[in-house]
C-alpha cells in the first residue's frame, strides 16, 4: 500500500473548513484532513495567509486532477509534491 499525500492551497481558512468538509461528501475520505496555515513570507497580518489541507491518500485511490479542480471551486489549487 502506497501512502501518498495531497495538498490543496486555498486562499483563506473559510474556504480550507469548506473543503474539508466536502471532501468528506464528495469523495468519501474518512481520515480527518489536517489544515495548517501557510503565512507568506513577509506577512504580518493572519487574513493574509494561504491555508493547506492535507490529505492522506493510502493507496491512492484519488484522482490528483480531480482534486486539483476541487480545490479550484474555490480559488484554491492542488500542489504537487
Amino acid at each position: 500500500m502506497s501512502d501518498v499525500r495531497h495538498v490543496l492551497v486555498l486562499p483563506d481558512r473559510d474556504a480550507a473548513e469548506e473543503v474539508v468538509e466536502a471532501l468528506r461528501e464528495r469523495f468519501g475520505v474518512a481520515e480527518e484532513p489536517r489544515m495548517v496555515r501557510d503565512a507568506l513570507a513577509g506577512e504580518d497580518d493572519a487574513e493574509d495567509a494561504q491555508w493547506l489541507v492535507v490529505l492522506r491518500d493510502e493507496g491512492a485511490v484519488l484522482d490528483p486532477a480531480e482534486l486539483d479542480a476541487f480545490a479550484g471551486e474555490w480559488e484554491g489549487w492542488r500542489e504537487e509534491p
